[in-house]
């Protein structure tokens, strides 16, 4: 007969650590050619990203993971991001125009912009989040019944707005035009990232987030 052997009970519960997210949303307009993303020194999509290009959630161990961004013709931007199980951070690189000093001339560089998760309070509702170089950016959103409510949006902050629409596409405008709609089907939140294109021409693109976000 063969022995067992005697194993503890909190060995056998013991899991494999859930994974944390990191989603990449790319807003830097200068420079030239695509924008390279590199997390603990590992590059992510070997050809790069387009301005108005994001990812998924991409799938990381939690721990502390350094996220490096790059682009032809502007300075390097990095950042520290502490992934946690079953969270996601929506990091949103663009562009910031750094003055001439006495050591270096005027030139762009890239920050970061950091979202974190919070509980939504609504059962559809629109986080708008802005990196235009406009010190506050009006945008329109319609109610069904064709009413258009203004949200005033801060740079580098965020707004919060009731999605009144049960499903269907949510038009949405500013003083350059009309901005991509949102997609609403289930319940969640719907993060629109507001942003300036090559040209300097308010654009938008959008998300769902099972979460609403806030500036961190």
């Amino acid at each position: 007969m063969v022995a067992l052997a005697w194993v503890p009970f909190a060995t056998l519960a013991q899991e494999t650590p859930k994974s944390g997210f990191v989603r990449i949303v790319n807003a830097v307009a200068p420079g030239t050619g695509p924008l390279n993303v590199q997390i603990d020194n590992k590059k992510i999509n070997p050809k790069g990203y387009k301005i108005g290009d994001l990812t998924g959630g991409i799938s990381l161990s939690p721990g502390n993971r350094t996220v490096t961004f790059s682009r032809e013709g502007v300075t390097m931007g990095t950042t520290r991001v502490n992934v946690e199980p079953n969270e996601t951070t929506t990091l949103i690189p663009f562009a910031e125009k750094v003055p001439a000093s006495d050591q270096v001339p005027a030139h762009w560089e890239i920050r970061i912009l950091r979202l974190k998760q919070k509980d939504t309070q609504e059962e559809r509702s629109a986080t708008f989040t802005s990196v235009s170089q406009n010190p506050e950016v009006k945008v329109e959103i319609r109610e069904p019944e064709g009413k258009w409510n203004s949200v005033f949006v801060k740079r580098l902050a965020v707004a919060q707005a009731p999605i009144l629409y049960p499903r269907g596409y949510v038009p949405l405008r500013s003083a350059d035009g009309d901005l991509t709609s949102i997609p609403v089907a289930s319940t969640g939140n719907y993060v629109v990232l507001l942003y300036d294109d090559e040209e300097g021409k308010l654009r938008s693109l959008n998300f769902r987030d099972k979460k609403f976000l806030s500036a961190d």
